[in-house]
């Protein structure tokens, strides 16, 4: 499934809620949900610059595409990885990097952030971009 299929996913996850409290409670279980990070993992290099809280970032590339790991020391931040991981994880670099990242305004999600976690988004959409642009050059 490609990132576009993904996001139409999640999309359609979001639009089963009808209030933003029942979807940040989604947003929550998609962060339980997620694997805990290595604890060596969690280093200085790894965190992504920008967040409020803490969020670490890392990517690798296999067979040319891209598998990211994510996690964060606050709940709605680990949640918010989650909905990245879960679009992005596994896709082609190329892909990533083309992607208008249309889903994150489709449903709502930048809006009903406050600014600091806003641009914490921003950041860590920018991290896994990176990444790509990176690993689609190699």
């Amino acid at each position: 499934m490609g990132v576009n299929e993904r996001a139409q996913e999640l999309i359609d996850d979001f639009n089963l809620f009808e209030d933003w409290s029942d979807k940040y409670e989604y947003i929550i279980s998609l962060g339980k949900d997620l694997p805990e990070m290595k604890k060596e993992d969690k280093k200085e290099e790894n965190l992504v610059k920008g967040c409020q809280s803490q969020v670490w970032l890392i990517a690798e590339q296999n067979g040319g595409r891209v598998y990211f790991e994510a996690d964060s020391d606050a709940i709605i931040s680990k949640g918010i990885c989650a909905l990245l991981v879960r679009v992005f994880n596994g896709q082609l670099a190329h892909e990533i990097v083309g992607n208008d990242l249309s889903f994150i305004d489709k449903i709502g999600l930048k809006e009903h952030l406050s600014p600091n976690r806003s641009n914490g988004l921003v950041a860590m959409i920018k991290k896994i971009k990176t990444y790509a642009l990176v690993y689609s050059n190699s």
